[in-house]
């Protein structure tokens, strides 16, 4: 697994056509991979992706004294023989998903220990959901240096999200899996990541009603067990290659079974940037056209394209949808509600020739098309990192992205997988 640093070298201006297989939601894999702290039996995963956060991930349940088999995509785990509650420093430095850890390790092993999570400088991201959602499920949460989790009367309850955290939301779901009684999680995240965790758990004999609704009612069970499941595709994996062949001229065809929601969800927005596609039963393919056009709102006025809590457009999303705006003929309107940082990355793209104006930190007005020109730029982190590599793809002449193992964390051999495609990049190790 890459682990170094890196950086692309990409020649430009030519088109992404052929086939690619979508691998698996590194958004499902990594509270999967955590979800094996709850029973002393092996959980076996499928199409698990061979990305940076999951190896991370992997060397921090490991650290704990989980017995770790990883055969490509397939990973088995077995916590049969735990011998630590106490997380390494600098592995949850470099993973956010180690506070995933925190329900699992503190419910059924009676305590948990971590330094603050790290991951992608995006903007404020909270804890507070995790930590008043299992204050209330009988675990007792402490804060000096590092966050201290301590189980005293494990028990079902009653809990309002004060937002619809994805993680916060598995957490509890993994916490609650073993608490006395019946815990209801109102204002519940439910993107497809939560509902395929949640899969898993029944699988492993987890007692849960209303996945895919923002309202999950979970009766506690005394013991859970081993199981096997299959990691569903990555819709951020799927949107972002869409994306790059779009905005070059290109078609792909994406392979996997997709959910027809999150289909729906990447649609609306992407048909707003003159993007179409097909699906059939051997996926999903992008129907090819020599421009792209901006779809005006009603009475034709620019239109908006905004994130949120699902199903709203993820805002995994948001970078690369803009960098496709930047290539198509028309104004639209970015609202990113989620990060305050996440739009930040758009002074490189102006470096580039973009044509953006920057209205406040959540807003950018995009007018296409623009002809790119390449530069020498550096990966702020992992979406922003692949929006820059789009860019990259449609400028004139070459260009250089550095840091680019930010970009592994969350996609797979992407460098080998863009080449098969038709695209002239080049990584450099370091």
């Amino acid at each position: 697994m890459r682990g170094g640093m890196a950086r692309f070298i990409i020649h430009g201006q030519r088109p992404l056509n052929g086939a690619v297989e979508i691998v698996g939601n590194k958004n499902a894999a990594l509270p999967m991979l955590a979800a094996c702290l709850l029973t002393d039996e092996t959980v076996t995963l499928h199409r698990v992706p061979q990305i940076l956060d999951v190896a991370v991930m992997l060397d921090l349940i490991a650290s704990l004294g989980v017995s770790v088999e990883r055969t490509g995509g397939t990973v088995r785990l077995c916590a049969a023989r735990l011998r630590r509650r106490k997380l390494d420093p600098e592995l949850c430095r470099r993973v956010r998903s180690s506070i995933l850890l925190a329900g699992p390790l503190a419910a059924r092993h009676g305590r948990a220990e971590l330094p603050p999570p790290g991951g992608d400088v995006i903007g404020r991201r909270r804890v507070d959901t995790h930590l008043n959602g299992l204050r209330e499920l009988g675990i007792q949460t402490e804060y000096g240096r590092s966050y201290v989790f301590r189980r005293r009367q494990l028990r079902g309850a009653k809990i309002l999200l004060d937002e619809a955290s994805v993680t916060g939301t598995e957490n509890l779901m993994m916490a609650a899996a073993l608490a006395p009684g019946m815990t209801t999680l109102h204002n519940a995240a439910c993107e497809p990541h939560v509902q395929d965790l949640g899969e898993l758990l029944c699988k492993m004999g987890a007692r849960i009603t209303g996945l895919g609704t923002n309202r999950l009612c979970l009766e506690g069970v005394e013991q859970l067990h081993g199981a096997e499941h299959t990691v569903g595709p990555d819709y951020i994996e799927l949107g972002s290659y869409v994306a790059a062949a779009a905005a070059t001229g290109g078609t792909v065809t994406a392979t996997g079974a997709f959910d027809p929601l999150a289909l729906g969800v990447i649609a609306k927005a992407f048909r707003k940037l003159g993007v179409n596609w097909n699906v059939s039963a051997d996926g999903l393919q992008l129907t090819p056209r020599k421009g792209l056009r901006v779809r005006k709102d009603f009475g034709g006025e620019i239109p908006k394209i905004e994130d949120g809590a699902w199903p709203a457009f993820p805002s995994d999303l948001m970078s690369v949808a803009l960098v496709l705006a930047t290539q198509a003929t028309g104004s639209v309107l970015f609202f990113e509600k989620m990060f305050e940082s996440r739009m930040y990355f758009v002074d490189r793209l102006l470096e580039m020739g973009a044509h953006i104006v920057q209205c406040d930190p959540h807003r950018v007005v995009v007018a296409g098309p623009a002809r790119l020109h390449g530069t020498h730029q550096t990966s702020p982190d992992i979406r922003a990192g692949m929006a820059l590599i789009i860019a990259a793809l449609c400028a004139k002449g070459a260009s250089v992205i550095e840091n680019a193992q930010m970009v592994d964390r969350g996609y797979e051999r992407l460098d080998a997988r863009l080449r098969a495609l038709g695209a002239d990049v080049i990584r450099e190790e370091s």
